[in-house]
């Protein structure tokens, strides 16, 4: 049998044979754009420091995980990004947290604001002793925003992956929903008053896993347009829905929190560059 006739192949000069053409190349990724920068931040309750010279750039539309053993300062930090840190009375924030270009501790920078274009979801869920209505009501009605209040409710649940769970009980309690629907109505709650950017303070630790991987699936689907920051202790949750991790530990010198490394979550949890980080993401230590 004759053998097939085939074109010759397309002789590129000064190309290398291995080069692959150019449809064959990986798209190139977007530029990252940070949303907020970390610049020499330590916070301190009164003069004991819990966690110091922070520098890290968060990205938009990104899922940024901290990580770490207890005591390292990452709800601490965590609590910078939206002024919390303020209704400490003792804890003061040294360096400079800048978001969209304005440092957020400026005194001309109202805190309030600040707390609605980052809202932030706490560990236990903490709904209103209202109905689930008026829970997610509540900030607008507050702020005085504009529209239709029985669409903004329904579409801050939607969002929030809850509302075909409540929809036939909007006026009943919410303390009468499930835990994992609490912490939904939580995020729908945020969500209400139109945020840029959502903090996750161990959103999942008093859930069961069913109720973890509802949340879990709701943050990569609000990923698309938030910026999220996750504090967890769950190495697997850290792996699976972030972007970017940073990991934090405690200096046994002096005992103050201090990030050790912020990289890819892939490169975190494969090929970390220091010692500390793979000891705590493979188990060794933490």
């Amino acid at each position: 049998m004759a053998e097939p006739v085939t074109e010759p192949p397309e002789i590129r000069v000064g190309v290398p044979e291995h080069t692959p053409a150019e449809s064959a190349r990986p798209e190139p990724k977007a530029p990252r754009q940070a949303i907020f920068k970390l610049e020499g931040v330590n916070v301190l309750y009164g003069d004991k420091p819990a966690v110091r010279d922070v520098e890290v750039d968060i990205a938009r539309n990104e899922i940024t995980a901290l990580i770490g053993p207890s005591g390292c300062g990452k709800s601490t930090l965590i609590r910078c990004l939206n002024r919390m840190n303020d209704l400490i009375p003792t804890a003061r924030v040294e360096g400079r947290v800048v978001y969209h270009g304005q440092d957020l501790y400026a005194p001309e920078v109202d805190a309030v604001e600040v707390r609605k274009r980052i809202g932030m979801v706490f560990q236990k869920p903490n709904p209103f002793p209202k109905s689930i209505y008026d829970n997610i009501a509540f900030g607008p009605r507050v702020l005085g925003m504009k529209g239709d209040m029985d669409e903004i409710v329904e579409q801050a649940l939607r969002h929030a992956a809850v509302w075909d769970e409540v929809k036939d009980r909007l006026k009943t309690n919410a303390f009468g929903m499930s835990g994992g629907q609490q912490q939904r109505l939580c995020i729908a709650r945020c969500l209400a008053v139109e945020p840029d950017v959502i903090l996750m303070d161990e959103p999942c630790s008093a859930l069961d896993p069913i109720s973890t991987g509802k949340i879990e699936d709701l943050m990569l689907e609000l990923r698309k347009e938030y910026s999220i920051v996750i504090v967890t202790h769950n190495m697997q949750q850290a792996a699976r829905v972030s972007d970017r991790t940073a990991f934090f530990t405690v200096d046994p010198e002096d005992r103050v929190g201090r990030l050790v490394e912020y990289d890819d979550t892939e490169t975190i949890f494969t090929n970390p560059s220091d010692p500390r980080t793979e000891a705590y993401v493979t188990g060794k230590v933490g």
